[in-house]
């Protein structure tokens, strides 16, 4: 009976769980798709951004396409993997726009690995973190707005104009009709708002009696599920080859050669846009300052070595990818397998497809990517701190976003100086005293 009574009341033994069993459960959990469909039509969300900035940098100064694609393929899937949202892989936009005198790619690859090297060493030091801790938002949402309002207006110059990305300029007014034409772009730009809105999600609606009512809500509902910038893509690879056919004979299969950095060169641009980029990590919310900076340093000081594009995580790209149904870290990380295979595969002959890309086509994927970004600074709900993020975007917009980001800066402790002392404190470090 003792024995009995021992047995019937010991604990059941607890299963011994692998270190790596919640490991794998989170990367799983990052993965999974909120909505398929959806998913898919997100990851083409940041192309719009992405499409024109590799495209310049492998016609102007000699980017590996094919080798661009596979490390920015690799990041993609393993950043999505690691945050579970769709944290964009886009090209360092300041390190992107160098203008040296020699324009050999070697330097971009120099200043790639200098800015790499610098942001790992303030994430892993907690410098970043207390960087961001001490930056005002209203300063943050500064940049915010003109960066996006900066690629709201590339994409109406995109639907505009031609354009000539080997040389970064506009060749011409664009024709009305024809496979390029202004007509094509402005019907993808109303055929994403008629699919997506203003990017709101819509609440359910109760159903009425009235059974045409009822049929205009269901029909509301499956447009809005319709992948409009998936479509729209694919539309612009068949353009491509309707275009110039004979860009069919010019693929050819295979990776491109890797070729390692000659460290001689190395040290020609080292500081070459590097207080440019450090705003770039400012915007992102859930993830800390640190983890971010890790990972763009991690990015380039591996994948410039080998010849591959700067890189970052924009706020555009995850901008673009929110506003076309992009949840998870799946939503990236099938994105950077159809680079890798497609690197893989078809390696640097994927140029000639890219250049007969619809330009159009781009700037109406762009334009709304500019927009989401813009739509952060609908926050700024004192007069105060929307007159700091004003003055920043329009001193960024009209020089550069570094001196913007300074501007910002100061503009804030002037005020606060101005205000301390003479406003009861109510959470926010600025107030703007209402009374004429």
């Amino acid at each position: 009976m003792e024995s009995q009574s021992q047995t019937q009341t010991s604990p059941p033994e607890t299963p011994k769980r692998s270190p790596f069993t919640g490991i794998f459960h989170k990367l799983k959990t990052n993965l999974v798709f909120r909505s398929k469909l959806a998913e898919v039509n997100g990851a083409m969300g940041d192309l719009g951004t992405y499409i024109p900035i590799v495209l310049a940098l492998t016609l102007a100064k000699d980017l590996d396409l094919g080798t661009t694609l596979i490390f920015t393929g690799i990041y993609n899937a393993v950043t999505g993997a690691v945050y579970g949202v769709p944290m964009p892989v886009q090209p360092m936009k300041s390190i992107a726009a160098i203008k040296p005198v020699y324009t050999y790619i070697i330097i971009i690859m120099a200043a790639g690995i200098c800015t790499g090297g610098i942001l790992f060493v303030l994430g892993i030091s907690g410098l970043m973190q207390f960087v961001f801790n001490v930056i005002p938002l209203s300063v943050v949402r500064g940049i915010q707005l003109s960066q996006g309002l900066a690629f709201a207006m590339s994409a109406v110059k995109y639907v505009r104009k031609e354009q000539n990305f080997s040389k970064s300029k506009s060749v011409g007014d664009r024709p009305w009709f024809g496979l390029d034409g202004l007509v094509l772009a402005l019907a993808c730009v109303l055929f994403i708002v008629l699919v997506n809105g203003d990017g709101e999600q819509e609440e359910e609606e109760e159903e009425e009696r009235n059974g045409s009512r009822r049929r205009w809500v269901w029909i509301r509902k499956v447009v809005s599920n319709v992948p409009s910038a998936l479509l729209i893509f694919l539309l612009g690879v068949v353009l491509a080859f309707i275009r110039k056919p004979s860009i069919v004979h010019d693929i050819k299969f295979g990776p491109s050669k890797i070729k390692l950095g000659d460290s001689d060169y190395l040290s020609a641009e080292l500081c070459c846009g590097v207080c440019k980029l450090s705003h770039d990590l400012f915007p992102e919310k859930k993830f800390s300052a640190t983890s971010v900076s890790m990972t763009v340093g991690l990015m380039n000081m591996v994948g410039c070595w080998f010849g591959a594009m700067p890189t970052c995580h924009g706020a555009g790209g995850l901008a673009g990818q929110y506003k076309f149904g992009g949840r998870s870290g799946g939503c990236v990380a099938l994105l950077g397998v159809a680079k890798l295979v497609l690197g893989l595969v078809l390696g640097g002959s994927l140029v000639g497809i890219m250049e007969k890309f619809p330009v159009g086509v781009l700037g109406a994927l762009l334009l709304f990517a500019g927009i989401e970004l813009a739509m952060a600074a609908r926050d700024m709900n004192t007069k105060g701190d929307a007159f700091v993020m004003l003055v920043c975007t329009a001193v960024s917009l009209g020089s550069n976003a570094a001196i913007g980001f300074v501007a910002g800066i100061v503009l804030y402790v002037v005020l606060w100086m101005r205000n301390y002392g003479r406003v009861k404190p109510t959470g926010l470090p600025l107030q703007v005293d209402q009374h004429p």
